[in-house]
């Protein structure tokens, strides 16, 4: 599969496309929303941040707990449930006279409770596209959910200046609603990927074996720690360039969209092998740069550059289900997902902590070369010895197989 038409062909998969989006354009909004009504109330820069990221930092204590939900439910109608109990958490967060402490309870069992829904969503994605379709329609989700946070924010904003924070929080709910709606009437019902039952026990025992297998572990540990570092320099941004962080933001995500454009719809699975290094290195050396305190233009030019390097997890999201057998798929990836948040608020601390005793130039660079220490101290664990298209690929026990590789380079 290699063709955006053939991809949106698939049965199932634009019902799921349209899903997702849906759902990351609400959580969006309605972050925003909750973060503006938490600094209306406190006027705490730190409150209102946690209210707009403390899901996110719930759902590292979920992956120790939860994540085993991934391949043991039926995918359809946990997504379904996933939906409306976030539907459910807006509209009481829009509660007029909620107490903070009730506000943040909320936030916070909410978003470990999500923790599973990215390894059952991704997990589905591997179910309803071919295997060696993955990589093309996670480029595509990536894509689109840039997009989303994009439209999110600016629209969230506008929302929130007509509306209030409590009304948007509202018409984020309803937006949560329709993204069940999808799921329940646009996707067909399938078993668990997985016999048992979820618990606590089976997620520290799954996530144990995932980790058991060395390739697999190396994969984890690229996907987690240079890009988490890396997030820490974006983190930095504000600081550097005051009046023009928007600009670097927005530098990033076209970045970001170009990488994955290219890796996931023109790149053939021959380039695809040898671009994995080159690309892993590209996501943060062009921030050394700023050792030298560029110019806005050159450290734009930095910016967008590194961030085409992000295509990189792609790659080793495809290698991370050419290693993990079926059944386990949804809950690698939901560990990958949490493993990758948990970096970030950690690169962020270590960025902002140097560029507090430095300055926020400094802090980046800093960051920057942890990041390619990392991936270079990484390398050889991650090598391709299957010499490309045909080769062979170890799986879960650390055996080969033959890796399945796409037939044609079909093109539109």
């Amino acid at each position: 599969m290699r063709t955006y038409r053939e991809l949106f062909r698939t049965p199932e998969f634009t019902p799921f496309f349209v899903a997702v989006s849906v759902q990351t354009a609400a959580q969006t909004a309605t972050g925003l929303a909750l973060g503006t009504l938490v600094y209306t109330r406190t006027g705490s820069p730190l409150l209102s941040a946690l209210a707009m990221f403390g899901p996110s930092l719930a759902q590292v204590a979920g992956a120790l707990t939860l994540l085993s939900a991934a391949d043991r439910l039926p995918p359809r109608a946990t997504l379904t449930a996933l939906a409306l109990l976030s539907a459910g958490a807006a509209c009481v967060q829009a509660v007029p006279g909620l107490p903070l402490w009730a506000a943040f309870t909320v936030l916070l069992v909410w978003g470990a409770a999500s923790s599973p829904g990215g390894g059952v969503r991704y997990g589905l994605l591997n179910e309803i596209v071919r295997r060696e379709g993955f990589l093309l329609g996670r480029s595509v989700l990536n894509m689109t959910g840039g997009a989303m946070q994009i439209c999110g924010f600016a629209v969230g904003g506008l929302l929130v200046a007509v509306f209030s924070a409590r009304g948007t929080l509202l018409i984020g709910a309803g937006l949560y609603v329709v993204a069940a709606a999808v799921t329940r009437f646009g996707l067909t019902a399938r078993p668990p990927r997985a016999t048992g039952r979820p618990s606590v026990r089976e997620t520290r025992r799954t996530n144990a074996l995932l980790w058991s297998s060395t390739p697999r572990r190396y994969v984890f540990l690229a996907l987690w720690v240079p890009n988490g570092l890396v997030v820490g320099a974006e983190s930095l941004y504000v600081a550097y360039a005051p009046g023009h962080a928007g600009l670097l933001f927005a530098g990033g995500a076209l970045g970001m969209l170009a990488g994955d454009t290219l890796v996931g719809r023109f790149v053939t699975a021959r380039w695809r092998a040898r671009l994995g290094a080159p690309l892993r290195l590209l996501l943060a050396a062009p921030y050394l740069l700023f050792a030298l305190r560029p110019g806005l233009p050159l450290a734009l030019a930095a910016v967008v550059l590194a961030s085409v390097g992000f295509a990189a997890s792609l790659l080793l999201q495809e290698r991370l289900m050419a290693l993990t057998p079926q059944e386990l798929s949804g809950q690698a990836l939901g560990l990958c997902s949490s493993g990758m948040l948990a970096m970030q608020g950690v690169g962020a601390a270590v960025a902002g902590g140097i560029a507090q005793l430095t300055s926020p130039a400094t802090g980046m660079a800093a960051v920057a070369g942890l990041s390619v220490a990392v991936t270079l101290a990484l390398a050889p664990g991650l090598r391709d010895r299957s010499g490309g298209v045909g080769g062979r690929l170890p799986v879960a026990d650390g055996s080969p197989r033959a890796s399945r590789t796409p037939r044609t380079e079909e093109t539109t």
